[in-house]
This record gives structure tokens, sequence and C-alpha cells, in this order.
């Protein structure tokens, strides 16, 4: 559920500085001010490159100076111009080669350099968080890890067609495979770390023998986490033989030495006992992860509907002089729930109004915890609020979905729009935007903080289009919508009696590639008794 208590927060957004950059991996605005950081650094190093490659080029010379006397049979220290050049080159011309002041100003220089971007680069949280999206994409469109080393996003198994075919592939080092199964080994996830440390192990072995500035771990290293993964999943002689190998590289480490002794021992006692194929963990106890994944799958999300007859395209003026002269371009996605896309919604240069806007806010998207807010897993994403005061054309937009929804968005009828940029395989799993809970305890939820009932309908904007993943996926309806820009989708959260609709069970799958940006406006009950009148049937 999306950040609440918004009309509070916008209120604030002029007395409030732009938040410290932080959570890279959580919105791609932030990893792309990531890469001009990263530019900032190719700058220094070209420098630096240059400037070291010119004091080398005179350091060639003067070893080929010296080369030179040595290597002349003619030389002979007995001539005293020759014998003083000697001690005059030993006593300060040598030492001035190897402590040179250069070197060191031009290795300052890059570390200065380095220092100017140093807060604003990406921590470990943010290296683990993308490792951890590289596996939500390898199980929600379920990946070849093989495949997506090697810059391929295509389905395991054979037959499949490629999910996105990048303008320019780019394959993972030995050392990115690596922290990839090591961020799954350190949490206990052997499933996911089995195949990218396999990954690791293979690529480390072409490349054995060389050294990559950029490695920070080893085939060995490789070998010691992929062995335990094998041992924990009850695989004990491929645990037995990738510690052999290992000891091949180091025979001296006697952890691995103690390892192989105890492997031998549990085969001989008895045959390896396997506990059959790892079961892929489910941290969230996602009930409809299933469901969910195969919605994803599906191409462009589509899906052959039964009751195509109930579906249409139109031009809507909802009986709105604001629509008289451009109507909306309305189609009928569902009727069940009721479901609606609205294309050409907004214009290109609203949407990079609005995205515009909401850059210097954003924040990490939160979900509802009981009365709490909460960052959480299961959405990655940052997220702004802005008011309709912010810029004329948000303005215009609010009357825009007024009119397209015939209710009244003026506060606290409804939330202030919310902006959000999903983050590396950003996505938002299966929930529901109105509370659940009814009674006293639905009362604490903070949606109703602003007193005005439960959110009765939802409007999101595609303010970007993606090159794959991203549809919103309705889970028990059985459909997804693709990203489809400048277009908005609407639905009913409550039923007419002021039930929740079951049926509204949403998601937003990860992102595949592209920059994903919606905006969302939450409508409340209050208010609209006369726009949406109530009904006593449990069936509307």
């Amino acid at each position: 559920m999306g950040a609440l208590g918004a009309l509070g927060l916008g209120a604030l957004l002029a007395l409030l500085p732009p938040p410290a950059p932080a959570e890279t991996y959580t919105a791609m605005l932030s990893v792309r001010r990531a890469l001009g950081s990263e530019g900032r650094l190719l700058r220094r190093l070209r420098a630096y490159l240059r400037e070291e490659s010119a004091r080398l080029r005179r350091l060639a010379r003067f070893y080929e100076k010296v080369q030179a006397l040595h290597q002349d049979p003619k030389t002979s220290v007995d001539n005293p111009l020759l014998a003083f050049s000697l001690i005059k080159r030993l006593h300060s011309d040598w030492p001035n080669v190897i402590y040179s002041e250069e070197a060191t100003q031009n290795t300052q220089a890059l570390h200065d350099g380095f220092k100017e971007v140093e807060q604003n680069l990406p921590g470990a949280e943010d290296l683990d968080g993308a490792a951890r999206a590289l596996m939500r994409l390898q199980d929600v469109y379920a990946l070849s890890v093989k495949g997506m080393a090697n810059g391929v996003f295509q389905r395991a198994g054979a037959g499949w067609p490629t999910l996105y075919s990048p303008s320019q592939p780019v394959s993972l080092s030995a050392d990115d495979c690596f922290h990839v199964g090591k961020v799954a080994y350190d949490t206990g996830d052997y499933y996911h770390s089995i195949p990218w440390l396999e990954e690791a192990v293979s690529l480390f072995r072409l490349s054995y023998g060389t050294w990559n500035p950029e490695d920070r771990s080893s085939l060995e290293d490789a070998l010691d986490h992929l062995a335990f993964s094998y041992f924990m999943a009850g695989n004990i002689s491929h645990a037995l033989s990738l510690s052999r190998e290992f000891l091949h590289y180091d025979p001296s480490n006697q952890r691995v030495v103690r390892n192989v002794a105890k492997y031998k021992k549990l085969l001989e006692m008895g045959p390896a006992v396997s506990t059959g194929p790892l079961r892929r963990p489910n941290s969230t106890h996602l009930q409809s992860r299933d469901t969910y994944e195969e919605l994803c799958q599906r191409p462009a999300g589509q899906l052959i509907l039964e009751h195509l007859p109930h579906l249409s395209c139109s031009y809507e003026t909802n009986g709105s002089p604001y629509l008289l002269l451009q109507p909306a371009k309305k189609e009928m996605v569902q009727t069940q729930p009721y479901v609606a896309l609205y294309h050409d919604f907004i214009s290109d240069a609203e949407a990079e109004t609005i995205k515009g806007l909401a850059g210097p806010w954003l924040q990490r998207s939160v979900v509802a915890s009981g009365e709490k807010q909460q960052k959480a897993e299961y959405r990655i994403s940052q997220s702004a609020w802005l008011k309709d005061t912010a810029d004329p054309v948000v303005r215009a937009l609010e009357q825009r979905m007024a009119a397209v929804t015939g209710l009244d968005l003026r506060p606290p009828y409804a939330e202030y729009l919310q902006v959000v940029n999903y983050g590396l395989g950003g996505h938002y799993e299966p929930h529901f935007d109105h509370a659940t809970v009814r009674g006293l305890l639905g009362w604490k939820s903070p949606l109703y903080r602003m007193k005005s009932g439960n959110r009765i309908a939802t409007l999101m904007i595609y303010l970007s289009e993606v090159e794959a993943g991203g549809s919103t996926a309705f889970i028990y309806a059985n459909f997804s919508v693709p990203v489809v820009k400048n277009a908005a989708l609407f639905w009913w959260n409550l039923r007419r009696n002021g039930d929740g609709d079951g049926d509204t069970l949403h998601a937003g799958c990860p992102v595949l590639a592209g920059d994903k940006w919606v905006a969302n406006k939450w409508i409340h009950e209050h208010g609209q008794e006369f726009r949406r009148p109530c009904s006593p049937d449990p069936r509307d």
C-alpha cells in the first residue's frame, strides 16, 4: 500500500531539503545519477592516465639512456665524467625516479576526484539490493542464469523467445556472478547461490592465472562457497569434488582439508542423501506467487478473454464540459473488477514536468504495517507527493482526473498526487490499495488519517514506457495490463456497498528493462456519496 498521510507530507514540501543520496538501487533516477558520478570518475582517470603516460615515457627514456651505458663495452668509470654521472644518478636521479613527487601528485589528484563523489556513490546495501534484483528477475521471468551472465534475457530451457534484447549486450564477470551468489549464500538461500556460484566458477576457470584489477574474489572463493552450498543442499559427493579442486590450488588450507575428511566420512557411512530439488524461498510468504509470476511472464500482458463482447473502446465526455472538445479515449479492460484504460491521458511534456517536479523529492517508498509505515523488500521504488499548487501542470491534471472519473478530488477527499520511480528490478508484490481490515482495527490504518474513509478508487498514470516487464497484474481476476506511455488506468477498489473488491488484488511486475514512472491518485469514500451512490446489494 502506498505511503500514507500524504496531505501532511505535501504541506511540508516547501520546508524540507532535498533528500540525501541513498538507496541507489530503489529508483532508476538514482541509478542514472550514479552513472553521472562514474562519468566524473572516468574524466579523472583519463587525466591520471594521460599524466602517468607522459611520466612513464620520460622514465622509459631514462631507462634507455642508462641501459645503453651498461651495454656499451667501451663504457668505463675510469672516465671521470662517467664516474660523476654514475654517482649523481645513484645519489639523486634514482631516488627521484623511485620516490617521484609527480607520481604522488598524479595519484593524489585521482584520490581527490574520488573523494569529491564518494558520498554520492552506492553503498553496500545498494550492491546487495542490486544482486537481489537480479535474482528477482531470474525468478519472476524464469530466466536462465547462464543466459543472464552472457547478457541474454531468455527463459531457462530450449525454445523460449528472448524477452529483451539490449542494443548493447553486457556480460557479467566471474566476480559479478560470485557477488550475486554470495548475497544469496549469506542468507542461507542455496537455491539461488548454487547457479550463480556455478557460473562464477566456470568463468574463473577460464581466466585462472590472469589478474583483473576489479576482481575482489577468486576461483578459490567461488569453489569454497559453492562446495558448502552443495553440502547444505544435500549433495555431499559434489561438495567433496569441489573441495578437492580447491585444494589443488590451495593445498595448505586446513579448513578445507578438514571439510574433505568430513565429506569422505559422511559418504562412507552410506549413500549421499539428497533433499531433492531445492525449494525456492518465499521470504514474503506470497500465497499467490505462481499466478503473479505467470501474469508477469505473459507477452505484453495480453490475455485471451472469454467475454470480449463486454469490452469496448469509446470516446467519453462523462457529462463534463471539460471533455467536450477533447473526449477521453476509454478502453474497457475488464468489467469485473471494473478496470478502464484512458489512452493519451497526459502529454509527453506534462509527463516530463511531473517527473521533473518529483525527482528532487523522491524517497524510498514505504508500505502500511499496522498503524505504522515501513520499507519493504516487496516494494522497490521511490516516491514523492505533489500538491496541485506545485505547478499549473499538476493543477490541470487534477481537473482532468476529476472530469474523467466524475469524482471529487479536492482535499481531503483524495490524496495528493504520488509520483513513483521504480528501481532496479523495481516491483510491488500483490497488494490492495484499500484498507482490508474493518472495525476498530481497520480505523487504526494510516489510510484513515485523512478522516475521509477508505480508498474508493485508484487512477494510475503511466509517465514513461519500458522496454520489458513492469505490467500491472490483477491476480484474482487473472489478467495484466502492460505499461502504455501517457495512459491512465482506473479501477474501483470498493464495491457500492462499501466492501473491498477482492478482485482488485494487483501487483506491479518487476521492470525487466527500462525506467518506469507512474503517478497515483487515490480517491476516498467521503465526498463521493452523490457521485457514486452506495448500494446494499452485495453484488454491486
